[in-house]
């Protein structure tokens, strides 16, 4: 049972055992979102090869990314209008029967359909998450659970192809959905029997065409990032169709907001100066990480040789650094109350790691790209957890939802457009390269193989090392890109204001940003 007193003159906060057990159903729940997409990925081949539809195999990612975008939003507010609990647990039901009928799928249509319902769940797991966290433990004392949070993120990219490989190969890819049943059953029963929010009842109606504005907004800007360069050129009408989509929808939902009793996303969180600096930052750190997460495996396989089925365990410098990191920022944020000099150092350290990256080259061994990546890691461990932090820490209890699906929409889009401009860059420069060295029609028939070690093996020596040239070069630019951008979050993290952290004391107990009290959580968590 979780206790939290109403009494304003006690601490406010929860029992550090029964917070335990609270986060421990809430990190299973995390895990089941973040780990989804990593089995997925390893078993889609063999998916293909039963259900063919070969030409739609990305809509089976991109339908499961857009609903999660779409309806991270929506949860945050759903959760601050009629409370938290019921939210979060219905995103898991959502999310179990999307993965379950997923596992029953009798062909493509039918499953990037199913995906979709998944995506729905998962958008409110990682929210429900974040918010009910906010909702919990003061800003102060979050410090202490940060490594549990960072741990699980390293848990799911280093376990989950392991996972799905093994799964696939012995169970059968429907497998890969019907295992987060288990979990989610054990999610569902722990959270319904140890989280005890009150319910809230809701002033006003939910803001439908907020909603279905901001949705639109989203999905043309994630479909513009997911086919810019790819499915169509960028200069294509498709594109220039969703962009001028995606401009009016975010006009059109601007003025829709300023009119609504209760805004799907209340732009006044947007006056605090600290929210609107981590929610760019965190933006960053989305291009930055998921660029990072895509790259560094394509590298180590084609260009150092490593296997693909352990591609998790490449990423283990960068993750494991990370985790390390977002510890120790998280214990001292908690003992100290300071945090402003994390956004500085993990700018400075995102930057480094990525111009270390990008001077990657054929003859760069894993020892000295580990500690590139290690480099890399440890400025998102002072980034990751700690934006989620302030921006929570900027906003009333009331906006605690939308404050963390917001700062979690911008680390997602972050990450779509990162993978899109660093994948569109990637691949310009490995065209040219391969045309450079092997000519137009030889590059052109090089290029039809995969990028992994087993199948560059069975290359010509000659375009075996044109291709490892070329994707070289390729990540070179991805990563001076990334570079680039991160020097911005760098800047922008000299302008964040070190306001206190609810909890802190006595000393912080009335202070918030702009003079106004910050609300410690009130909410009474007993049975």
């Amino acid at each position: 049972m979780v206790e939290m007193t109403k009494n304003t003159e006690n601490s406010g906060e929860v029992k550090p055992r029964s917070v335990r057990v609270v986060l421990m159903a809430l990190m299973i729940a995390m895990l089941l979102a973040m780990l989804d997409n990593m089995i997925i990925g390893t078993a889609m081949p063999t998916i293909v090869g039963e259900l063919g539809g070969l030409e739609h195999l990305s809509w089976v990612v991109t339908a499961y990314t857009l609903a999660t975008a779409a309806s991270t939003p929506i949860w945050g507010k759903v959760g601050d209008m009629y409370g938290r609990k019921g939210s979060f647990l219905t995103s898991i039901v959502i999310f179990l029967i999307g993965s379950a009928l997923s596992g029953m799928a009798q062909d493509m249509g039918q499953l990037i359909g199913f995906r979709a319902i998944q995506g729905l769940g998962a958008g409110g797991l990682m929210v429900g998450v974040m918010a009910i966290i906010g909702d919990l433990i003061p800003p102060r004392e979050r410090g202490k659970y940060q490594g549990m949070m960072a741990g699980v993120m390293a848990l799911a990219m280093i376990g989950g192809p392991l996972v799905g490989g093994t799964i696939t190969d012995h169970m059968g890819w429907r497998w890969s959905f019907y295992i987060n049943l288990p979990l989610g059953a054990v999610a569902l029963a722990m959270v319904s029997a140890v989280l005890h929010l009150p319910k809230k009842k809701a002033q006003g109606k939910i803001d439908y065409l907020g909603a279905a504005l901001l949705t639109l907004a989203i999905t043309s800007t994630v479909l513009v990032t997911t086919w810019g360069g790819t499915e169509y050129a960028w200069g294509s009408g498709e594109i220039i169709g969703l962009i001028v989509v995606g401009v009016v929808a975010i006009a059109a939902f601007l003025f829709a907001e300023t009119k609504a009793a209760e805004p799907v996303m209340p732009l006044h969180i947007f006056r605090s100066r600290n929210f609107t600096l981590m929610s760019v930052i965190g933006f960053l750190v989305g291009f930055a990480m998921f660029g990072g997460v895509l790259y560094l495996p394509l590298f180590q396989q084609a260009v150092q040789g490593a296997s693909a089925t352990n591609s998790g365990l490449l990423l283990l410098p960068m993750l494991l650094s990370m985790m390390v990191v977002s510890l120790i920022a998280g214990r001292v944020t908690t003992s100290t109350g300071k945090y402003k000099i994390f956004p500085i150092v993990g700018g400075a350290l995102m930057v480094v790691g990525l111009f270390l990256l990008a001077t990657m080259d054929t003859d760069t061994t894993r020892l000295v790209s580990g500690l590139y990546m290690a480099v890399l890691g440890a400025g998102l461990g002072f980034l990751m957890q700690i934006t989620m932090l302030v921006a929570q820490n900027s906003v009333d209890m009331k906006d605690m939802g939308v404050a963390s699906s917001s700062a979690t929409l911008f680390r997602t889009l972050g990450g779509s457009f990162g993978v899109a401009l660093m994948g569109s860059l990637f691949t310009s420069q490995v065209t040219d390269t391969m045309t450079d060295r092997l000519g137009p029609a030889a590059a052109a028939n090089a290029g039809s193989a995969q990028l992994d070690a087993a199948s560059l093996a069975k290359l010509p020596a000659v375009m075996r090392e044109a291709y490892q040239h070329a994707v070289a070069a390729g990540t070179h630019s991805a990563f001076l890109l990334g570079a680039a951008i991160a020097v911005l979050g760098f800047l922008v993290a000299w302008f964040v204001k070190e306001v206190p952290l609810r909890g802190a004391g006595p000393a912080a107990a009335g202070a918030g940003e702009g003079g106004k009290a910050a609300q410690a959580p009130q909410e009474s968590l007993a049975h």
